[in-house]
């Protein structure tokens, strides 16, 4: 099985009963994947963004156990412990995992993208949450300013939001 499969299924059964939680996490997958291969990726950038994007909100449900919220920065906080374990048994190698873990632990801050995995994480992630939020023009137009870099990324952005 591949390692993307094998950790969808993983995922699903951590976010079992909660559609919302798995329709997002293949969402943001597929988005990812997308801009990777738009932007021509090595293999090795597109398997680690695709994991991550696949684990990339597993803190959600730790921190609404723990403190009964899971804003950006518990998700942060809390989805690396539980993310390491799984991709660890995916056979993935340990430079890898902590690749991936650093990205789950920092999905939610923006001012450090490092490499383009993280921005197309960070962007794959904003194209579904501007739609799942139901954010308005002015707010996709910030995110444009603030966020996007990639072409593909972009040229996703406004595929979806067209500019008056």
């Amino acid at each position: 099985m591949e390692v993307t499969d094998f950790l969808t299924l993983k995922l699903f059964d951590f976010d079992k009963g909660d559609p919302k939680r798995i329709q997002h996490l293949m969402k943001v997958h597929r988005f990812a994947q997308l801009i990777a291969r738009m932007e021509q990726a090595d293999a090795h950038t597109r398997l680690v963004v695709e994991c991550a994007a696949l684990v990339h909100d597993i803190g959600i449900h730790p921190a609404e156990e723990k403190y009964g919220r899971c804003d950006g920065k518990l998700q942060e906080q809390e989805g690396p412990a539980y993310a390491r374990p799984i991709l660890e048994e995916a056979g993935l190698a340990p430079e890898d995992v902590d690749r991936i873990c650093y990205l789950v632990g920092h999905h939610h801050t923006y001012d450090a993208m490092d490499g383009l995995d993280y921005q197309i994480l960070v962007e794959a992630d904003f194209l579904v949450n501007l739609y799942e939020d139901g954010v308005g023009a002015h707010g996709v137009d910030a995110a444009e300013e603030k966020i996007f870099r990639t072409a593909a990324g972009r040229r996703l952005l406004r595929l979806l939001y067209p500019k008056a």
